[in-house]
């Protein structure tokens, strides 16, 4: 798929808004576990969910590029190689006082550091980003706590069982 081709369009499947393209990292360890944010409402710090490093393309950039900066950012690791792009998304949520329309590509990363901790955040991350932690695809599985995407640990699975796909894997719309 070209750079620029968009998934679903360039507007959102539920109507006329247009889609914010982000890259997302499925950054994994030796040990194959998934690296992953804690995230949190700025209003409402109890309602919290776990996701991947990641965020919007800026200006010219392109998604590979989004994604090891945003990687760097919010992780200090710059010594990961992009793999393909695993899985796509259009999702929709509110957050921060807003609706966001999201078009989402999940790069996968391998890195040998297992050391990280949060990086140079945005004033907005900031407010709402309390932490990281590596999840074991048991532990993922295991869960009752928020993580996205909703499948994450499903489509986990599947890729350390069978690697990844020929090519990206398109998911349901996830609105929220």
């Amino acid at each position: 798929m070209a750079e620029d081709a968009p998934l679903e369009g360039d507007r959102h499947p539920a109507g006329d808004m247009p889609l914010r393209r982000v890259a997302r990292v499925v950054l994994l360890d030796p040990q194959d576990r998934i690296l992953l944010l804690h995230g949190y409402e700025p209003d409402d710090p109890s309602d919290t969910w776990w996701f991947t490093p990641g965020g919007g393309v800026e200006g010219d950039e392109t998604r590979e590029e989004a994604a090891l900066r945003e990687l760097a950012e919010e992780t200090g690791l710059t010594d990961v190689e992009l793999g393909p792009v695993l899985w796509q998304r259009v999702c929709s949520f509110p957050f921060a006082g807003r609706r966001w329309h999201q078009d989402e590509w999940y790069y996968l990363a391998r890195t040998t550091r297992t050391e990280v901790a949060l990086g140079a955040l945005t004033e907005l991350e900031s407010r709402s980003v309390a932490g990281l932690r590596w999840w074991t695809s048991a532990e993922l599985s295991a869960t009752r706590e928020t993580v996205y995407p909703t499948r994450l640990a499903e489509l986990l699975r599947t890729l350390l069982d069978e690697g990844p796909p020929g090519r990206p894997v398109v998911l349901a719309p996830e609105i929220v």
